[in-house]
This record gives C-alpha cells, sequence and structure tokens, in this order.
C-alpha cells in the first residue's frame, strides 16, 4: 500500500485528536513523560496524573533533584510503579550523563532506563523529527487486521515481521503527524472491542475487515489460567494514623507504603504484631476482604484491623511517614492519606476505615 502514509496524515489533520495537554510542543521532556504514562493506561486516566505531575516537576532537573518518594506519591494509583521509578532514575541519568540536555536520538534515548524501542522512537519523532517507527498496542492491532498478520505479535517471529512492515510504511516527511496518526486511528477507530470500521479511511484495504476477521485479529496471547494468590495484611491504627512499611524497589508495589503482610504461619495476627512492632494491641478484627488484579495474577487481600491500646517497647513509636528507606516503618495519618504514595488496594482499605469513630483515639 504505497499510499498508506499521505492517507493516515490526511485523515490525521481532519479527525485525529489535537487537543490533549502534551501535543503542541518540541520539548522532550514533557513528551517523555506523556509516553511512559500512556504505556498500558487510557489516556483519560492519564491527563490528570500528567498535568499534577508537571506543575509539581517541570523539568528534567526538578524530577532528578526530587525525592524519590515525591515521585511515587504523585504516580500513585496510576499503577505499573516501575515506570515511575525508571522515570526518576532516567531523570538522574540525564543530569549527571547528559548534562540535563534530553538525548536526540532514538538510540540513545532507548539507552536510558524504562524507555524501550518503540516508546523511544515516539519520543525522537515528536521532539527532533527523527524516521523512526513505533509498535505500541495500538500500531500493533491496526498492522494485524489492516495487513491480514497471523500469530500473536508478542512471538518474536511475529514482532520481527510488524517491526519490518512498520518500517516500511514510514513517510519521508511529517514524521511527528505520522506517528500521532498511527496512535489515533487504533486509539479512536481501530479500537480492541467495537472497531468503528465504517469511519476508517483504510476498510476497503483492510485485510480483517474483508474477510470478517476483525474480532480475530491480532491473534490473542494464548490463554493461560491466572494465578490468584492471597495474603492478610495487619491495619494497625493508632490515634489517626495507620503503620506503613515502604517496600523494596523490586516486587509488586516497589517504592510504595504498604500495609506490614502478616505471615502464613501465624494463626494470630495480634500476637504476631505485639512481637513484630513492640505494641500493645487489641483483638483482631477482620475486614473486608478485596481483589486486586495486577498483569500475571490475581491477588485477594484479607486486611486484619489492630487497634493499638498502648505502647511498649523501642519500636513503639515509629517516625511519620516520610523516611525513603526499604523496609522502613512509619505512621501514616489518615486525613493525609490522599497524597501519600500508596498502592490502589491499600488506599482503598484506609478510605474505608477513615470514619471519624473509629480513629478518635487510641
Amino acid at each position: 500500500m504505497n499510499d498508506f502514509a499521505s492517507r493516515l496524515i490526511a485523515w490525521q489533520r481532519t479527525h485525529g485528536r489535537h487537543d490533549l495537554p502534551w501535543q503542541g510542543g518540541t520539548d522532550p521532556y514533557p513528551i517523555w513523560l506523556s509516553e511512559i504514562m500512556l504505556q498500558q493506561t487510557q489516556v483519560d486516566t492519564v491527563i490528570p496524573y500528567y498535568l499534577r505531575f508537571l506543575e509539581r516537576f517541570p523539568d528534567v532537573g526538578a524530577l532528578a533533584a526530587a525525592p524519590v518518594e515525591d515521585v511515587m506519591a504523585l504516580w500513585s494509583g496510576l499503577g505499573y510503579y516501575a515506570r515511575a521509578r525508571n522515570l526518576h532514575r532516567a531523570a538522574q541519568v540525564i543530569v549527571s550523563e547528559h548534562g540535563g540536555r534530553f538525548p536526540r536520538t532514538a538510540a540513545e534515548i532507548a539507552a536510558l532506563p524504562g524507555i524501550g524501542r518503540s516508546t523511544a522512537a515516539a519520543i525522537a519523532a515528536f521532539a527532533f523529527g527523527e524516521r523512526a517507527a513505533i509498535l505500541d498496542g495500538n500500531v500493533r492491532r491496526v498492522l494485524c487486521r489492516l495487513f491480514g498478520v497471523e500469530g500473536f505479535p508478542g512471538e518474536k517471529a511475529v514482532e520481527k515481521r510488524l517491526w519490518t512492515l512498520a518500517e516500511s510504511l514510514l513517510p519521508a516527511q511529517d514524521i511527528g503527524r505520522y506517528i500521532q496518526a498511527q496512535m489515533d486511528l487504533g486509539a479512536t477507530l481501530c479500537t480492541r472491542g467495537r472497531p468503528a470500521c465504517a469511519r476508517c479511511p483504510f476498510a476497503g484495504d483492510c485485510v480483517a475487515h474483508r474477510d470478517g476477521r476483525v474480532g480475530e485479529l491480532p491473534t490473542p496471547r494464548p490463554r493461560q489460567a491466572v494465578p490468584r494468590r492471597s495474603a492478610r495484611y495487619a491495619v494497625i491504627v493508632r490515634d489517626g494514623a495507620v503503620l506503613l512499611e515502604r517496600r523494596p524497589p523490586a516486587g509488586i508495589w516497589g517504592g510504595l507504603l504498604a500495609l506490614p503482610e502478616i505471615p502464613e504461619d501465624r494463626t494470630e495476627p495480634a500476637s504476631w504484631a505485639s512481637e513484630r512492632f513492640g505494641l500493645n494491641l487489641s483483638p483482631a478484627q477482620p475486614l473486608g476482604p478485596l481483589t486486586h488484579a495486577f498483569t500475571h495474577f490475581v491477588l485477594e487481600l484479607y486486611p486484619v484491623l489492630l487497634q493499638v491500646r498502648q505502647a511498649s517497647g523501642s519500636q513503639a513509636q515509629p517516625p511519620r511517614c516520610h523516611a525513603a528507606d526499604d523496609g522502613a516503618l512509619c505512621w501514616q495519618p489518615l486525613a493525609a492519606r490522599a497524597t501519600a504514595a500508596l498502592p490502589t488496594p491499600v488506599r482503598r482499605i484506609l478510605d474505608a476505615l477513615a470514619a471519624p469513630d473509629l480513629f478518635a483515639g487510641g
């Protein structure tokens, strides 16, 4: 299809998205920020996070100089928290190794923490006009349907074919608008469910549309049973605050503040918590369970409420939550939970608990 790029660019001029807050400029910093936030996250969800983040960290220097816990707090609720940690690390690399100037080529950008080939190409195209192909989820879907590409796109052979196809379609100029057009077509018309084929400029050329296979392409990931895990969590409260500990950088909720997890072999949560934290606690009260889905498994959370009757021992008075050390204990005031770096399910638990009569005293 020799005129694919020109037709797509023409469609974008009239029907594409032109009012997103990160559009219209060539500063690589906000472009980079938006591209990282948009990974596996919908535009409507990203916009308020993007605006708050840019207000707090207006440039790469401000981001690099910020404590990582401040970055995580602003990211809280957006999910996929490794993105935030890598964003912070990359900002520090840009300052320390590039003199605060964002790298200008896709190859250099891809060497930064947390930036893959497709994201690097998008940043380079939008900010510097580099002629580079992208292959995000929207583009994969469009190419698989339009050209009838079989096989799960995550398989190496299929991915290699898609990269070759994406590179062959690149226009000689207007690369930024072309990349945006690819994203817009997949996000607004060639969607995963209920695609608007009647309004697609390529409906007459699309193999999937012609063969009635729009629902079959791209080929889905081979089905596997989603593992389920369960864990109990101690909700230890005192004087309007809850005891939290910072998770290590690796693993789920890395770098965030979370409820202490009760070991599977401890049948008495109050006894375990008293031993570990040096606190005199009231008998445990089971709270309502909740379920949270991660990318590769589902976690069933069983929170247990433990109220402090009086403190004893050297660990009885952890500080308020501000330390960044992994495993550090701290007291988080319930009234300030909205700005804390909390995983979504932990925030849901604390929101449900934040009743005036429950935290009247300790």
